[in-house]
């Protein structure tokens, strides 16, 4: 869910540091074209270690020539949630995820105040990110660590909302429940409301999360483990205000991938500025995007 087919990633070169900022130069004759994704941003690999010869990977993205940002956005990507990212010159330039909605569309989130943060599933994870996984407390221990060395980087950083997508929205639910008043704000978008896919999302109580939440969801999502109408539902039960968007263009690909209305296709702009709106507005409201 989430994702479109790209370039398989290079390998991740082994960490003994706990930290290490990796910008890869290009060779020399061989420039890179910015991809569109990454216009107008400037971009790092950020790694840290979570294991002896364990990383845990993400992609930090600043508006290019902006000003000094207070919010980290942190981006948990949609099915398999494995993104293995490389970085040339300031930009990604590949992933296992280019077509995931938050990825492609970081560029229309990023501002002078807010930056992204894209996260990988840890690197031992193989090709998928288990729902298991990241429905544990190891996952929110494994990021946390990463958000802390970003801000560790850019401490004028002072708050971090999480933002997931799909099958990341089963990171963004339990990471909000785990690390209790660490975040300021979680926004779910596309939400896996059918437990056949992670049965982790059975029954999970959207009310032990502490902070402000919001679900954004495609009226006509046609992914069956995303349905409109059981957010709408879980919504309603949980009083946690629901960001309705209809319309869109140019939809292809299977239902629970990222060119349908599951990956808001055609409507990035506007629920990416939408969502800006409330990070730096502080204030979650029901809303239609259309």
């Amino acid at each position: 869910m989430g994702h479109a087919k790209s370039h398989r990633a290079a390998a991740l070169p082994r960490i003994a540091l706990g930290l290490l900022w990796l910008c890869t130069a290009a060779l020399p004759g061989a420039a890179q074209e910015t991809p569109t994704a990454a216009e107008g941003l400037f971009e790092e690999l950020v790694a840290v270690e979570i294991a002896p010869g364990v990383t845990q990977v993400g992609v930090y993205s600043v508006k290019a020539g902006g000003g000094v940002p207070d919010i980290l956005a942190v981006l948990l990507p949609g099915n398999p949630s494995v993104v293995r990212p490389v970085v040339e010159n300031g930009a990604m330039v590949r992933s296992k995820l280019n077509g995931n909605f938050l990825i492609r569309a970081r560029r229309h989130l990023a501002s002078e105040r807010i930056a992204t943060l894209i996260v990988d599933c840890r690197s031992d994870s193989g090709d998928s990110c288990s729902s298991r996984y990241q429905a544990s407390a190891a996952r929110q221990a494994d990021v946390q660590k990463l958000i802390e060395a970003v801000r560790g980087r850019a401490p004028s950083l002072a708050s971090v909302w999480l933002i997931g997508t799909s099958l990341g929205t089963v990171s963004s639910a339990f990471m909000a429940a785990h690390g209790g008043g660490l975040y300021a704000g979680v926004l779910h978008t596309a939400t896996i409301t059918e437990v056949e896919r992670a049965g982790e999302m059975r029954d999970f109580d959207y009310g032990q999360i502490g902070v402000p939440q919001a679900f954004v969801h495609h009226r006509d999502d046609p992914c069956g483990v995303t349905r409109y109408a059981s957010v709408e539902r879980i919504a309603a039960k949980f009083h946690i205000p629901l960001v309705s968007v209809a319309g869109g263009s140019d939809f292809s690909g299977a239902p629970c991938e990222a060119y349908s209305q599951h990956g808001f296709r055609g409507k990035e702009v506007e629920v990416m500025r939408h969502m800006a709106g409330i990070m730096t507005g502080g204030r979650i409201e029901a809303a239609e995007i259309r």
